[in-house]
């Protein structure tokens, strides 16, 4: 028989468990969250933080030229060969500051400008857009299905088409007019049947294998077998001597107040992407940095590769890209939400909306 205390009791065991259950639920989320989004302690939220700002979105006009098509590839291909031209699928979304440099630095240089009228038909491409294109070979996407099945992580991103129907030159980020004139060059005249961008490179530009780097702004490890690493995640730069934007990512982006926490979590190596010194790459592979470099189709300074603690590689940054895409990438890596979330453009939308949250504000186009 029940005696009221025991009516008390049961109904009290009955609250702590449910008490219990929601706790184990809401642990659970938390947990699932922050293998999505790494969530650093300046980063929590309280239910009284005002939301911060978010800085350095610019929408960008497409100048009339740009190709207008069906989105047929192969006729947008077959189209360009007719009149000596290649075609470009140029990868953009809405506020990217990267599109709008590309736009209005070096699509409006008159070099550039009529260099690309005269040998490309560009056809833009929203990466988060619903047209219906078909792809080289008949398959049906939307802009947004083709993005992903091409693994567009970053904008711009443009693809450089043969009269063969391949791709010819990727390039994913942005460029400045000085390396993307020598991309177009390349890609223009042809030079993929003769040898590697990177190759073409060191052939038309200076290749400085001696003079020391600059300082870095984060210590660095002198490694040369990258085989043995440990249990780190592994960050590796590709720089050379008197590189303006080497010495941005040192300076800049590796003092940021957000940098050391992710930061400290990497093994951080350097090399000149020139030099001929012996190196161990992470899969054991012996070779010379410069041989890696090429490999790697490394054609920017610089270039960063980031490897997870297994020594698969990641994503690699062979672009500009300014202080929030870096910690991004750096940060995507170091906590592991590569394993849960493939798209490191959705990746970093979350990593934004978590920051802005704990009242702190969101510039994606400052060092």
């Amino acid at each position: 028989m029940l005696t009221a205390n025991h009516y008390v009791w049961l109904k009290h065991r009955s609250q702590m468990k449910i008490f219990r259950n929601l706790a184990i639920v809401a642990w659970f989320g938390v947990l699932l969250l922050s293998q999505t989004v790494h969530m650093p302690a300046w980063a929590q939220s309280s239910e009284n933080t005002e939301r911060g700002e978010f800085y350095g979105a610019i929408e960008t006009t497409h100048p009339d030229w740009f190709k207008e098509s069906f989105l047929d590839f192969e006729e947008d291909i077959a189209e360009a060969e007719a009149q000596g031209k290649r075609l470009v699928l140029y990868f953009h979304q809405d506020g990217c500051p990267y599109c709008n440099v590309l736009v209005e630095d070096n699509f409006k240089n008159p070099n550039i400008l009529s260099f690309m009228q005269d040998n490309f038909d560009l056809i833009a491409i929203n990466m988060w857009g619903d047209r219906e294109v078909v792809q080289v070979g008949g398959q049906l996407f939307t802009e947004k299905t083709l993005a992903a099945a091409l693994n567009v992580d970053f904008t711009p991103t443009l693809l450089f088409f043969s009269e063969d129907r391949e791709v010819v030159f990727r390039l994913d980020g942005y460029r400045p007019p000085d390396e993307f004139t020598h991309i177009l060059n390349y890609v223009a005249g042809q030079k993929e049947r003769e040898y590697s961008y990177p190759e073409y490179l060191a052939a038309v530009s200076e290749s400085d294998s001696t003079t020391p780097l600059s300082q870095p702004g984060w210590p660095v490890l002198e490694l040369f077998d990258l085989s043995q690493t440990g249990a780190r995640p592994l960050a590796v730069l590709f720089e050379e001597p008197d590189c303006e934007a080497c010495q941005l990512l040192h300076e800049k982006t590796f003092k940021d107040e957000g940098a050391a926490p992710i930061l400290e979590q990497f093994n951080l190596v350097r090399y000149n992407r020139w030099s001929e010194d012996p190196v161990v790459r992470p899969d054991g592979t012996a070779s010379t940095i410069r041989q890696w470099s090429q490999d790697l189709g490394i054609g920017f300074t610089p270039a960063i590769v980031l490897y997870g603690t297994g020594g698969q590689q990641v994503i690699v940054l062979d672009a500009m890209f300014k202080t929030f895409h870096v910690l991004g990438a750096l940060e995507y890596v170091a906590s592991g939400a590569y394993q849960h979330q493939p798209s490191f453009q959705r990746y970093l939308s979350e990593r934004a909306d978590l920051i802005r949250e704990s009242g702190q504000d969101v510039d994606i186009w400052r060092y």
